[in-house]
């Protein structure tokens, strides 16, 4: 189960979108914030499905949309036309290298490049209010 504080802030949510908090909800958000996986809303269903929780596709889907607009998750576009999604509850931030070939996507953080960033906005007058930096490639299997 998830912690009050963060029931709380999904209830808010949920209102500020016209929604009532239903437990298909609840469920999708326990489900991408107990995992630290980059999933389609279609894995987030099936493992729902595959727990005896009874939600449908169509609650996923605009769920996960409404956690992704209100900052719960984060949707990840890796170029292949499928939309992949990760909690931010909890989780620090964080850069991607992507395999092209498996999809294996490795989560890196590296301060040195977060500081050059931040240097390169400062020297353009520019604030940075968020980014994404993903990197593609072959993982060490795919070289092969």
């Amino acid at each position: 189960m998830t912690d009050t504080a963060l029931l709380d802030k999904f209830k808010i949510a949920l209102k500020k979108e016209g929604l009532k908090n239903t437990p298909q909800r609840v469920a999708v958000l326990e489900e991408i914030i107990k995992d630290e996986g980059h999933r389609e809303s279609e894995e987030i269903y099936l493992a729902l499905k595959n727990q005896g929780r009874h939600v449908s596709r169509a609650t996923v889907y605009r769920t996960m949309d409404i956690l992704v607009s209100n900052g719960f998750a984060r949707k990840l576009n890796l170029g292949d036309g499928r939309a992949r999604y990760e909690s931010k509850v909890n989780s620090p931030h964080h850069d991607h290298l992507v395999c092209i070939d498996c999809g294996l996507i490795i989560e890196f953080m590296d301060q040195e490049i977060e500081d050059i960033q931040e240097e390169i906005a400062d020297q353009h007058d520019f604030v940075l209010k968020r980014h994404i930096h993903q990197l593609f490639g072959l993982c060490k299997t795919c070289q092969k």
